[in-house]
């Protein structure tokens, strides 16, 4: 890999033959595991510019119609998280000059609170180009990583590593973006969305940091705009700024959460589905129905087959899906469970994908074959998909590549977890473009979550679960087993899904936090986390969720068998010790009395008790002698289960059950201490 300076550049074609389609990743880390950042991407036209305000790509704004750019999202490394961006370079606009590539941080954060700032740059096969470091981060609420610029009929990089103490609107501002700062009305959302009867999980409304656009115009629209803003009245006053500018962009559709009422007569009568899902007898038809009914919407829903197709080097184009394709491989074909293939400008984008459901595992050798059929073949990337989650540095199957070979074959993973994910989040958040689209996510997001589909994400702790568990009830187990790796193994796998399923529901990211410094390496971390367990007999996470007022905390004690889920809360600045009690305990009036509330004070402990007994006395949370009041930390207690599995008395379901509860009965009651725009909620500019 090219290590980059600051102001330095290179030509992406002698770094690859294949940088036509390329994924930049924007990473930092924080040993507190506290600070986060949002990527996003500019695109400039002459005169360093943008050509219209739908040039800028945000967190509202992921995606532009071409394909050319798409925001992929965040990803938990070893420590920290980076955000993705998925460029394709031959989609990209002939008017375009310039890609500009940014972060930025929101509120009174700044960079210099963040360590190992870095861009890297990978080709469409998944290998590291280039990458670079910036050093020198302080008071920067937003950043200017790099850029991508034409050179001839190619593209070239340059490292910049330029801050700005203005944040993400003194950034768009600079190149030509019409920011609008004060945001739009409730009745400026740009998707059609029922209101949901089921407000559980759903995070409240807090204004907006910065709004920007987030629907295309033209630049003729734009320049329209801004002549209406500066005209002037009869009497030659200046005319008061219009509230909102024209949108000319469709109308995205996304479904209601709220079942409309059934005309059955009764709970026995069940709906008609697209994609059925009660006969399916066996493994075998399990795959087959599973891969027909994903392949076959990804067709269809071109935003979803492009979201899930972009973070793998696929291009924008034509999609075509194929099932059972014999391919020839030694004296027996080889039948792969599906085959996708993109057409643009004349070149395609094939890639071979292999199928697992109900928690049957990869095959190795059979992953090898196609790897090796797609090498001889010049195909681009084999694609498994499975129950289970991939980890950093934990590779699902092993196979091996021939060095010798001239083309290079990605193997990516895909999880059905992060597929009823990105379905989740097109039909209830982002929406798609039209109405059919979204009943087919509907269908086949019903489908996933059938009892009977086998497309549940990953659902067993594990062979190492039960006889863990038994070492530390009889204190034998000691540092250095094996097992206890495996079992902190399969607990990342399963914090990684509840993040992906809160994050759908809730349509905000979900991370979990990992402490420390990047560079650390996966296997060392998990090794230190097993030690833990066996010392402890402790299972710990932390959750990041957008717009929650502080991090979620989940902790596991095998020996006590009880689950606590907890976040801390800062207390107000500049109230009495008595009002900021007062003030929370009104706050959780709705919580469950068994809530356990604990004061923080700046040294040793502060006094705590259930929410029952604190109603009717929240003066018994003030400190003695008193000491300063620094938040409030806010627990529940639950049973967990004891089996590996995903039943009813399945540890992984009881995790499910006390996040989800913790979520909707206690953090969704209190404001968010700094909430960016929620996706449904981000005016237009």
């Amino acid at each position: 890999m090219h290590e980059m300076t600051k102001g330095s550049n290179i030509d992406l074609a002698a770094l690859s033959e294949d940088a036509g389609a390329v994924v930049v990743s924007l990473s930092w880390s924080s040993v507190a595991g506290e600070g986060d950042a949002d990527v996003s991407v500019l695109l400039l036209g002459a005169g360093g510019k943008v050509r219209s305000d739908a040039d800028f790509f945000f967190y509202n704004n992921p995606a532009s119609a071409d394909g050319s750019v798409q925001l992929l999202g965040k990803t938990p490394g070893s420590a920290g998280s980076e955000d993705r961006i998925s460029l394709d370079l031959t989609a990209v606009a002939p008017d375009v000059e310039r890609i500009v590539l940014a972060a930025s941080q929101y509120g009174d954060s700044r960079f210099g609170e963040l360590d190992d700032l870095r861009l890297t740059l990978a080709d469409r096969a998944g290998e590291a180009l280039l990458g670079y470091s910036i050093t020198e981060a302080g008071v920067e609420s937003a950043f200017l990583f790099g850029e991508l610029y034409r050179r001839g009929d190619g593209w070239k990089f340059r490292a910049i590593g330029q801050g700005y103490e203005t944040g993400l609107a003194g950034l768009a501002t600079d190149f030509g973006i019409d920011v609008d700062d004060e945001g739009d009305d409730a009745g400026a959302e740009s998707t059609v969305a029922a209101e949901s009867t089921d407000e559980a999980l759903q995070p409240a409304v807090a204004e907006p940091v910065v709004t920007l656009p987030s629907q295309s115009r033209t630049a003729q629209e734009s320049r329209t705009a801004q002549e209406s803003r500066t005209a002037q009245a009869g009497d030659g006053t200046p005319a008061p700024a219009r509230a909102r500018r024209p949108r000319t962009a469709k109308k995205k559709v996304t479904l209601p959460k709220a079942e409309k009422k059934s005309l059955a007569e009764n709970d026995s009568w069940k709906s008609a589905r697209l994609f059925p899902a009660g006969a399916l007898k066996s493994d075998k038809e399990r795959e087959g129905k599973a891969t027909s009914v994903l392949l076959s919407v990804m067709a269809e829903v071109p935003e979803f087959g492009r979201r899930l197709t972009a973070a793998f080097g696929a291009p924008a184009g034509r999609m075509q899906i194929f099932t059972e394709v014999a391919l020839p491989h030694g004296e027996t074909p080889k039948r792969p469970d599906g085959v996708i293939r993109v057409e643009r400008a004349g070149k395609l984008w094939t890639a071979l994908v292999e199928v697992k459901t109900n928690g049957n595992a990869l095959r190795s050798d059979q992953v090898q074959n196609y790897m090796d059929i797609a090498a001889r073949r010049g195909y681009e990337a084999v694609i498994t998909l499975s129950n289970d989650v991939a980890l950093e540095g934990r590779p699902l199957v092993e196979v091996k590549t021939d060095g010798r070979r001239k083309h290079k074959v990605a193997l990516w993973h895909l999880s059905w977890a992060e597929v009823a994910h990105q379905a989740q989040m097109l039909i209830r958040h982002e929406g798609v473009g039209n109405a059919a689209h979204a009943w087919l996510l509907q269908e086949l997001l019903h489908y996933l979550q059938h009892d009977n589909s086998g497309c549940h994400g990953f659902q067993n702790m594990g062979p190492a679960w039960v006889p863990v568990r038994r070492g530390i009830d009889t204190e034998t187990l000691c540092r250095g087993d094996g097992r206890a790796v495996e079992v902190v193994e399969s607990w990342e796998r399963l914090v990684r899904q509840v993040c992906l399923r809160l994050g759908g529901e809730l349509g905000q990211k979900a991370l979990p936090v990992q402490r420390g410094r990047r560079g650390a390496d996966p296997h060392s971390r998990r090794t230190v986390l097993a030690d833990r367990l066996c010392d402890e007999g402790r299972l710990t996470a932390e959750l990041r969720i957008d717009g929650a007022p502080g991090v979620l905390a989940i902790t596991a004690d095998l020996r006590t068998g009880k689950l606590r889920t907890s976040v801390e809360v800062a207390a107000p600045e500049g109230s009495y010790p008595l009002t900021s009690v007062k003030r929370m305990v009104r706050m959780l009036a709705a919580a469950p009395a068994d809530l356990h509330v604990e004061t923080l004070v700046e040294s040793g402990n502060g006094p705590r008790g259930t929410l029952e007994r604190l109603r009717p006395e929240p003066a018994d949370l003030l400190p003695a002698e008193g000491a300063r009041i620094t938040g409030f930390r806010l627990s529940l207690f639950k049973g967990m289960g004891a089996t590996r599995g995903s039943a009813e008395s399945g540890f992984i379901r009881s995790v499910d059950e006390a996040v989800d509860q913790f979520y909707a009965s206690v953090v969704a009651q209190l404001p968010a201490a700094e909430r960016r725009p929620a996706r449904e909620a981000a005016g237009v500019g």
